[in-house]
């Protein structure tokens, strides 16, 4: 059989021993995808100076033939299939370094669009974490955010709800295949999303609702967003681990606090009190705090600002970070393949300038005001 580049692609994820990590290191060594599965293990030995029966053991054959009945499948339901090295992959999840190589999409949402935020919670929703959901979701309204969520029962699906309710594009990330959703009872709610947002999975067709996979699905929560905001949690759940996630990925993540006696506000309340989370005293003090306060009309768009007096070097580093804002130095050094020597030097000068600041972790933002839109 002719094998595509989109089996390659996609095959990349189904190779034996071969997990996201690996992969992308992997691929750092060779100058292009189809070598990895074309040549032969004595020759991918020599060029990445690993052993043959490493690459030998990866069932390469098979990865190729699960790549192209997942590739059919995707063709007769309208899924896009999204590779890290594509650009509408998500930028921001392509910063963390566990980060899938591939993601499945239906529906359309540009997942580089300028803000993105997560709203977990627990299943067990209150009605303080309803009402909650609801003025928060309505504070995003005009402002060019869009939400992810997990799509599951509860919290998730109040804040999906509601963002259909005031017109806030919204993403569902699933924790098994899109040929499903899971629970059924949000399949209407899901071909909604499906108008003006999206579903999105890293998983194939015919992957059930393993327990195994929710932790996975919420590191694509996390690191897809610029942050994550609780609203409601036990002392255990999901959503603390998506807050984890998040704390891990440098992301900013935000609490509502709860009474001291219920249960589904404890998880928030731990978080809070351990310095793992912002506390959010109205939903409205979201948007402030992130400096999103502002309303965006719709037919703008987003425009890097130019400074003639800097080099054509750290004209790059500026939109660099204008397009990720809190990127890390590390990050930013293997994205603009610099090295960090040369980058400290070059962002020295920007300092010195007032262009970039640094921030705690070694993150780096644009001076604020510097922004523009057309």
């Amino acid at each position: 059989m002719n094998y595509t580049y989109h089996h390659y692609q996609t095959a990349l994820a189904f190779l034996h021993g071969v997990g996201p990590r690996r992969a992308r290191a992997l691929m750092a060594h060779l100058p292009s995808l189809d070598i990895l599965f074309t040549a032969s293990s004595k020759d991918l030995a020599q060029i990445t100076g690993l052993s043959p029966g490493f690459f030998s053991k990866m069932e390469r054959n098979k990865a190729l033939e699960k790549a192209d009945r997942v590739l059919d499948f995707h063709q007769r339901h309208q899924v896009q299939s999204l590779f890290y090295k594509d650009s509408r992959f998500s930028r921001r999840l392509n910063q963390c370094a566990d980060a899938p190589t591939q993601l499945f999409m239906k529906g359309e949402v540009d997942l580089n669009q300028a803000r993105f935020v997560a709203v977990v919670g627990t299943r067990s929703a209150t009605e303080y974490g309803q009402r909650l959901c609801r003025d928060l979701i309505a504070s995003f309204q005009g402002r060019n955010i869009v939400v992810v969520s997990g799509l599951a029962l509860g919290i998730d699906a109040y804040v999906h709800r509601y963002c259909l309710e005031f017109d806030v594009p919204t993403i569902g990330v699933l924790g098994h295949g899109l040929d499903r959703v899971y629970p059924s009872s949000n399949r209407t709610l899901a071909n909604q999303m499906l108008q003006s947002g999206a579903l999105l999975s890293e998983f194939i067709p015919g992957t059930e609702p393993d327990r195994e996979n929710f932790p996975k699905r919420n590191r694509i929560v996390a690191g897809m967003c610029d942050a994550t905001i609780v609203v409601e949690s036990k002392s255990s759940g999901g959503s603390l681990i998506t807050a984890q996630i998040a704390n891990s990925y440098n992301r900013d993540v935000f609490a509502f606090p709860g009474l001291v006696y219920q249960a589904t506000s404890q998880g928030c309340n731990n978080l809070i009190a351990a310095s793992k989370a912002h506390l959010l005293e109205t939903p409205e003090s979201f948007v402030e705090f992130m400096q999103w306060d502002e309303v965006i009309e719709s037919n703008q768009k987003s425009q890097f600002v130019c400074f003639p007096e800097i080099s054509t070097m750290q004209q790059e580093i500026v939109q660099e970070v204008q397009s990720y804002p809190k990127i890390q130095l590390d990050v930013l050094s293997a994205q603009l393949a610099i090295p960090i020597s040369t980058l400290q030097v070059e962002l020295l000068q920007l300092r010195l300038a007032g262009i970039v600041e640094e921030l705690p972790g070694k993150r780096l933002q644009l001076i604020h005001g510097i922004h523009s839109t057309t």
